[in-house]
């Protein structure tokens, strides 16, 4: 792949990681529409070491202050949220081991992630509009961890979105929508770098080229806005544009397969 083609996937990864769009859906969508032949594995790796990038580069003192907190009160909040974050990685790891060959064959059909966005759309929107915006992150318990937690396993079909499931479980449980946001991001911290550790080993120091390079600080500054940005826009804001993106894009798909 070139320059440019890396760029850009780097720009889609970014948005699609941490907004509720589907970044897996993209990544299928936009070669679709391009042309273009899959990326394959290194560029993959590239893209998700990219994303762990923005994501620690934003949250690391939460992090910090979490880890530090849990080793200093193991049984305080800090330490309830640290422990309810690996507990809620366990489903998406899962559904990542054993759905991986489908998700890179069956699940990557034009059509099936046309239906996967507007199907999950719909439970984004319900979410949305039933929200009671209530609670924070202090009142989180271990079984909402974990329902939040499978509802990210969801993200292993493209067009779900691991953002959108998240923030749409936490939504239905009761949560103000930037505390879902926030509670969503911290929860793909030890999933990424999970899928980091196991695919880095892959590639050789040989494929490490400029696109390469370019995918991955592509993908890592875009992310680092896209955190930023919804978490400035659900102080006021629903998740209602972005459905409305999800479903034109579903259409889309459709309208290029039969037409």
């Amino acid at each position: 792949m070139n320059y440019l083609q890396t760029l850009f996937l780097g720009f889609l990864q970014g948005l699609g990681e941490f907004l509720p769009i589907s970044s897996s859906a993209h990544l299928v969508v936009v070669p679709y529409f391009l042309g273009w032949n899959y990326q394959g594995l290194k560029y993959d790796v590239m893209l998700h070491l990219g994303s762990l990038l923005a994501i620690v580069a934003y949250f690391w003192k939460d992090w910090l202050k979490i880890i530090s907190e849990t080793l200093k009160e193991p049984r305080g909040h800090q330490a309830r949220i640290f422990w309810y974050l690996l507990v809620a990685t366990i489903p998406g790891a899962l559904a990542g081991f054993f759905l991986e060959e489908k998700a890179e064959t069956v699940f990557r059909q034009p059509n099936f992630v046309a239906g996967s966005l507007i199907i999950f759309s719909a439970f984004i929107f319900l979410a949305d509009r039933s929200a009671r915006s209530q609670k924070d992150l202090e009142a989180l318990t271990l079984a909402e961890a974990l329902l939040i937690g499978l509802a990210q396993a969801l993200a292993i079909v493209p067009g779900a979105s691991r953002s959108g499931m998240t923030i749409m479980m936490a939504l239905f449980l009761g949560y103000r929508r930037q505390a879902a946001a926030r509670f969503s991001f911290l929860l793909a911290t030890p999933l990424i770098i999970g899928a980091a550790l196991l695919e880095v080993p892959k590639i050789s120091l040989a494929e490490v080229n400029g696109p390469f390079i370019v995918g991955f600080a592509s993908a890592a500054a875009f992310g680092f806005i896209s955190i930023k940005f919804l978490l400035s826009f659900l102080r006021t804001r629903n998740l209602v544009p972005f459905v409305i993106y999800r479903l034109f894009l579903a259409v889309m798909i459709l309208l290029k397969s039969f037409f």
